[in-house]
């Protein structure tokens, strides 16, 4: 696939001594996701357009372990859901009891759609049927555990009414598959390769949220906003599927030199078709998108690319 090859070619950059080039992690996700492939186009935009730096997109668990990952310097970029984000900016939620005000933004890169997948013949049609069934509620330490978490406590189902496995996106369709769970959610960009391929194999349903569910789970987490999930996004889904957005965030720590940041984030925008060429996700990162989505105060290299083209920032972004 194409953003393999990106990893490939990051990771051979990264290691040519000659060049004496200083290395920037990116943290990511499962390589089912479309975390993996925005990371290697970043990093492949930073390699051809950041003087003095090579990049590379690192697997991880996503969203709530790469929060942890730029606290403690391990990775120097990282992209996060932004409900997760605010609560690590602020300590609230999962990271009550943690917070980590060295939160910093560069951009809101595009959003994510919740798409709760079962197969067509499970028998399972609406959220509220997923009480007593075998459920993956996505991999230890991602946005999507915290997603589905929030629209099933919101909705009155707890993980004591269910079966919860965790499990990353690629195990999530391997275990539909197989018939090891009933349903399974992702809180990704769509498409999503594990799901595309999920669905060239099996007749799949993906699991509309009720207005009042979309309306409960959005008093919990004001990030969230409805969407619907156009028909036709998967094989044997013809029907717009209501569904919740949430947006993704590239963040980094307040650490980070001011002019790194700048560098990156005006090559990222700049060259924001390079993105686009690894994956549609990337129609949404616009410096519009930014300012609307983000949740936490701006870097101030970011702040100074998005001043120098003459965005209107508001008071909540400015650290």
């Amino acid at each position: 696939m194409k953003y393999a090859k990106i990893l490939a070619a990051t990771v051979l950059l990264a290691g040519t001594p000659a060049m004496a080039q200083q290395q920037l992690s990116i943290a990511t996700g499962g390589t089912g996701g479309v975390y993996f492939p925005m990371g290697g186009g970043l990093a492949e935009v930073i390699n051809n357009h950041v003087e003095g730096y090579a990049a590379v997109a690192e697997v991880t668990g996503a969203s709530v372990e790469n929060m942890g990952l730029i606290a403690t310097g391990d990775s120097d970029f990282a992209l996060a859901l932004a409900d997760v984000v605010f609560q690590g900016y602020t300590g609230t939620g999962r990271f009550e009891g943690s917070q980590l005000p060295m939160t910093r933004a560069v951009a809101s890169m595009y959003a994510n759609m919740i798409q709760i997948v079962t197969l067509e013949d499970s028998g399972i049609t609406s959220l509220a049927d997923l009480a007593g069934k075998r459920v993956s509620v996505g991999a230890p330490g991602s946005g999507t555990e915290v997603n589905a978490q929030t629209i099933l406590n919101a909705n009155g189902i707890t993980y004591d009414d269910i079966e919860e496995q965790r499990l990353n996106f690629n195990e999530t369709a391997d275990a539909l598959r197989n018939g090891d769970i009933d349903a399974g959610f992702w809180s990704v960009g769509a498409p999503t390769s594990s799901i595309l391929n999920l669905a060239t194999t099996n007749s799949i349903r993906l699991i509309p949220l009720s207005d009042a569910e979309r309306e409960a789970a959005q008093a919990e987490s004001e990030v969230m906003a409805s969407v619907n999930l156009p028909g036709g996004t998967y094989e044997g889904v013809a029907d717009d599927v209501p569904t919740l957005g949430i947006p993704n965030v590239l963040v980094v720590s307040s650490e980070m030199s001011d002019d790194l940041a700048y560098a990156v984030t005006s090559a990222m925008f700049e060259n924001v078709e390079e993105l686009r060429a690894v994956h549609p996700a990337a129609n949404q990162t616009t410096v519009d998108f930014t300012i609307s989505a983000t949740p936490v105060p701006l870097h101030p290299g970011a702040l100074r690319y998005f001043e120098e083209i003459g965005a209107e920032i508001p008071d909540r972004l400015r650290p």
